[in-house]
């Protein structure tokens, strides 16, 4: 049982440092767009290309705290929807969509058939260039894919919502697609979208994804989810997304938040025998070992 104080502390929102957070990615964003504007040489472009593909990524971790109301102190409905846009915007998702598959993800963990990120996005034949397949842009075929047929099932008035998002975001990236190109040619595409978003962003969306729900114990709901080292790097690059087994434990704690939260729920980690993982490990057991997705991938 963790202490009443801390866990009601750990609960407590900072609008400031949400922003905080969210204007230091955007900064990041545009310095990296306009460096990327003028790098010729792919030695030094491509790096920065990789990571814009994390800032991307990282912006669907601050959609995810706004679809659980973890910015503001108090219920502001219609500043979270803008906010949620503006958040879903950069990885064309529609924020309809996300939330719905997001709450039903967490309302029905552990369900092989109505969990729809493992029914409908994890991989169903354990191949390894099946799995490597979405590390790459094949991706977005994969996802938008499974989203379509979730999607298939929810009633008419969120189907129609969902398809004038997406279509807005097609809009707004074509847009952007159009003005790289007239301004700047195709070589500037390729630094400025094609890179970050068809290679970065697969690489960060699914090595994140299998620090989630891959390597788990199905006989215990305690072990669902994946216990993950704690890390400076990812926690910088991943905005403390890593430690997901400890946002579904308790949903309402921010995103800042988490790795203390980790902390404290060490000895219940390791009273249960839950052991830590980092994502190289995860990595090699996954594509090298070949292991199976949301299966134990211990001894």
């Amino acid at each position: 049982m963790l202490p009443r104080g801390a866990l009601r502390e750990l609960h407590q929102l900072s609008p400031a440092r949400h922003f905080l957070v969210a204007a230091c990615l955007f900064a990041l964003m545009a310095l990296t767009e306009l460096t990327l504007a003028v790098l010729r040489r792919p030695s030094l472009w491509v790096p920065l290309a990789l990571l814009q593909g994390v800032l991307l990524f990282d912006c669907t971790v601050l959609l995810h705290e706004a679809l659980h109301r973890l910015v503001w102190l108090r219920r502001r409905e219609r500043a979270r929807g803008l906010l949620m846009w503006l958040y879903a915007l950069p990885s064309g998702l529609s924020p309809s969509q996300f939330a719905r598959w997001h709450l039903d993800h967490h309302a029905e963990l552990g369900s092989t058939t109505l969990d729809p990120k493992r029914h409908r996005l994890s991989p169903k034949r354990n191949a390894r260039w099946l799995k490597l397949l979405y590390f790459t842009p094949g991706l977005f075929v994969i996802y938008f894919s499974a989203a379509a047929r979730e999607t298939a099932t929810y009633p008419e008035a969120l189907r129609r919502r969902v398809r004038r998002e997406r279509l807005v975001c097609l809009a707004l990236h074509a847009a952007a697609v159009a003005a790289i190109l007239w301004i700047g040619g195709s070589y500037a595409l390729l630094r400025i979208y094609l890179m970050p978003y068809l290679v970065g962003f697969p690489l960060a969306f699914s090595l994140n994804r299998l620090g989630q729900h891959y390597d788990v114990d199905p006989s215990d709901p305690a072990r669902w989810g994946t216990r993950m080292r704690r890390s400076p790097l990812w926690d910088w690059a991943f905005l403390w997304s890593g430690y997901h087994l400890e946002h579904h434990y308790f949903p309402g704690v921010p995103f800042y938040n988490l790795g203390r939260l980790n902390a404290l729920l060490s000895p219940f980690f390791e009273a249960r025998g839950i052991p830590e993982r980092s994502y190289g490990w995860l990595f090699w057991n996954y594509i090298g070992r070949n292991r199976p997705p949301h299966a134990s991938w211990e001894g």
